[in-house]
């Protein structure tokens, strides 16, 4: 139903979009630049439209707050939220290092242009194809996570291989279930009971140099206090060169949301471990999220509109490139931008078979026309890791703005790239 207020573009909270993101005086969206409706009507929807000035500066910031309160520091960035090698590149121009968890990731890393000595690998699976990538690249850190870890890499070492151990500090951080990973049942790392035995069982083996710890308790975390009591946690096992403290800073994904500053993220873990690790110790974090979630933005356009009980706004996305809402319960903030309206309250939903693609519920949009932009902030991290062909959809497009200019970063995926990997296409039995 509609209400007598009327949204207008000045009602998008831009402060959810990439930092300098703004309105021409015609009431567009602008980001890195350039309109959004342009880059639609260039690269099609849905599309992933990232800020790659905004990007950068991102990477930057984390780099060198890091550096100045501890100079043997590097940042690295989880490769799992935004596997593509064109952003793990342009992470990579700015300083960063990255941290990758299977052959896949390292891969596209290198492919990235970034050097193996800024690389660090984990995984609580390892396959021997895993390890001997890890290996034959010459990176700068393997990190153990069990015993098969130990004898895989003893076996495929040809030098000795420099190597953390993650260890569980059996904290239960204060996330959705999906996101913890430092509880006392968690799948990864070694259980803090048998840590001693397995600096045992690495000491043995003449082709693993143990240089330090590994730990990460969750993802999508607001509460500084958790990671200072991770770094408490695992400074009981002893002394050590190197600690790998992870990553996991939350987000705001809705306007009502608060969260830390890099800053204050930064300056909090470095004090904890400069209390209880030490202070001539290499430190390493893995920031994914934090690092590109804000800078990037999904665009849709509205296919049909119902009005019965409620009102459906259905887009040409949805949770072939958006899973985040239906895996975890993710909350986005959508807007139908370029235009103004009287407002209803409608719920933004996908084009899949799937009662829970959706994309937020209970939106005040102007009312919604077939043809219309909507826009999803804060999607840089884990859409497109999870996009997916649910319903034979493509995987959409990544495209750079930046000073205006737009540059095409992954194509869109074809119907030929689905079929490709079919062997039967056109065989009858």
């Amino acid at each position: 139903m509609l209400s007598s207020s009327v949204t207008s573009p000045s009602d998008i909270d831009l402060s959810l979009y990439p930092p300098g993101t703004s309105l021409d005086p015609a009431g567009r969206l602008m980001v890195g630049g350039c309109a959004v409706a342009d880059v639609a009507a260039e690269y099609g929807t849905p599309a992933y439209v990232l800020d790659e000035g905004a990007l950068r500066a991102r990477a930057r910031q984390y780099r060198e707050v890091f550096e100045s309160l501890h100079s043997r520091s590097m940042v690295l960035f989880a490769a799992k939220s935004f596997p593509s090698a064109a952003i793990i590149g342009a992470i990579a121009e700015e300083g960063c290092g990255t941290d990758t968890a299977a052959e896949g990731e390292l891969r596209l890393t290198l492919a990235g242009g970034q050097h193996p000595s800024r690389v660090v690998s984990h995984g609580n699976a390892k396959t021997d194809a895993d390890i001997r990538s890890a290996i034959d690249a010459g990176i700068r850190y393997i990190v153990v996570d069990n015993a098969d870890d130990v004898r895989r890499i003893a076996r495929w070492a040809t030098a000795p291989v420099p190597v953390l151990l993650r260890v569980i500090p059996e904290l239960n951080a204060r996330t959705h279930a999906a996101m913890m990973t430092g509880h006392s049942d968690s799948k990864f790392g070694v259980p803090a009971a048998a840590v001693p035995a397995m600096i045992a069982a690495i000491a043995r083996e003449p082709m693993l140099e143990l240089r330090g710890l590994h730990v990460h308790i969750g993802s999508q975390l607001t509460d500084l206090e958790q990671f200072e009591s991770a770094v408490e946690a695992i400074a009981r096992f002893g002394r050590f060169d190197v600690y790998d403290l992870g990553g996991g800073l939350g987000v705001r994904y809705v306007s009502r949301d608060v969260v830390p500053s890099v800053e204050e993220y930064a300056e909090r873990l470095v004090g904890a471990a400069h209390r209880h690790l030490g202070h001539d110790i290499e430190l390493l974090v893995e920031p994914g999220r934090s690092m590109v979630a804000q800078n990037m933005l999904t665009c849709y356009r509205v296919v049909t509109v119902k009005r019965a009980e409620r009102v459906h706004v259905a887009v040409d996305g949805g949770m072939g490139d958006s899973l985040e809402v239906s895996l975890y319960g993710q909350e986005f903030a959508p807007s139908i931008i370029d235009r103004s309206g009287p407002t209803e309250i409608a719920d933004i939903v996908g084009r899949h078979c799937e009662s829970g693609d959706y994309l937020a519920h209970d939106v005040p949009v102007p009312a919604a026309e077939v043809g219309d932009l909507v826009t999803v902030p804060v999607t840089g991290a884990y859409c497109y890791t999870m996009a997916n062909n649910f319903n034979g959809a493509l995987r959409p497009p990544v495209v750079f703005c930046r000073d205006g200019r737009t540059r095409l970063a992954v194509r869109r995926e074809t119907f030929d790239d689905l079929l490709r990997r079919e062997q039967f296409v056109g065989v009858r039995p």
